[in-house]
């Protein structure tokens, strides 16, 4: 049985649910069994790559980007959604060499969508090419974002407060999905013009990092400077102009480093 057809299946059963950094930080026995699957084949083809995955870090495991060639890798991205048996769920697999992206991989679990690109090759969804909006008003924009796991008062004020800036600036609107690489590759695809996020990981962004780049899209800092894939908060979208403006209009929320967790 491939590993998607694990996933499928447990998508359905009882899950045994554990709590990480929160109440709202979810794994399951699928996260654990999907990420060990995924890295016993790669290290069969590359035993002296290194790796990154967001169950092996929650354990322990030292998160370094080095320039070593490494898998930055997402079991179950969606773990509250897959518990709940809401659809948009999906493996993330990004590849990195001397810590530039080069290729990324989001299959879409629940739908058999393949998102995948390669740098300087193009971004395809199973054989279609994906290209990005080129919408630059704020005020015709649908953004997308996640809520995270952070969840005490400070928090949720700016998160929130963040929505009401972009609703203010007349955003057609901000959705929320639970998946922050499906959302990224939304946006590689057309389907929503901008995307932000504090508090998501290195495993969450890397595949789609690319997927977006190679439609077409910018990704990069909430402070409009270069993407720095450790830092937990991101802006993307289809133009470097939408991006500025998105970024313009939120306050940052500090969720530390990846690296220095």
């Amino acid at each position: 049985m491939c590993l998607f057809q694990v996933i499928r299946k447990a998508f359905t059963e009882e899950k045994h649910v554990s709590t990480k950094t929160s109440a709202a930080d979810l794994v399951t026995e699928t996260d654990r069994l999907v990420e060990d699957l995924i890295i016993s084949e790669l290290r069969k083809q590359f035993p002296s790559h290194k790796f990154i995955s967001e169950e092996a870090t929650a354990a322990g495991a030292k998160c370094e980007l080095t320039a070593s060639p490494t898998w930055i890798i997402d079991p179950i991205d969606g773990t509250c959604n897959f518990v709940h048996r809401f659809p948009n769920v999906a493996v993330s697999i990004g590849f990195a060499v001397h810590q530039e992206l080069e290729f990324g991989v989001v299959h879409h679990c629940m739908e058999e969508r393949l998102y995948m690109a390669r740098r300087g090759h193009g971004a395809f969804c199973n054989t279609q090419r994906l290209y990005v909006s080129k919408e630059t008003e704020l005020s015709k924009a649908l953004i997308l974002t996640e809520i995270g796991s952070k969840r005490d008062p400070a928090t949720l004020k700016l998160l929130l407060g963040n929505m009401e800036q972009l609703l203010l600036a007349k955003a057609h609107g901000v959705r929320v999905i639970g998946s922050s690489t499906l959302a990224l590759c939304h946006l590689a695809a057309g389907a929503a013009d901008a995307y932000y996020q504090f508090g998501l990981h290195c495993w969450d962004l890397a595949a789609a990092t690319v997927i977006i780049r190679e439609a077409g899209g910018i990704v990069m800092d909430t402070t409009g400077g270069p993407l720095n894939l450790m830092a937990r908060r991101v802006v993307a979208a289809g133009t470097r102009k939408m991006a500025t403006l998105v970024a313009q209009a939120l306050q940052p929320i500090n969720y530390g480093q990846d690296d220095q967790a």
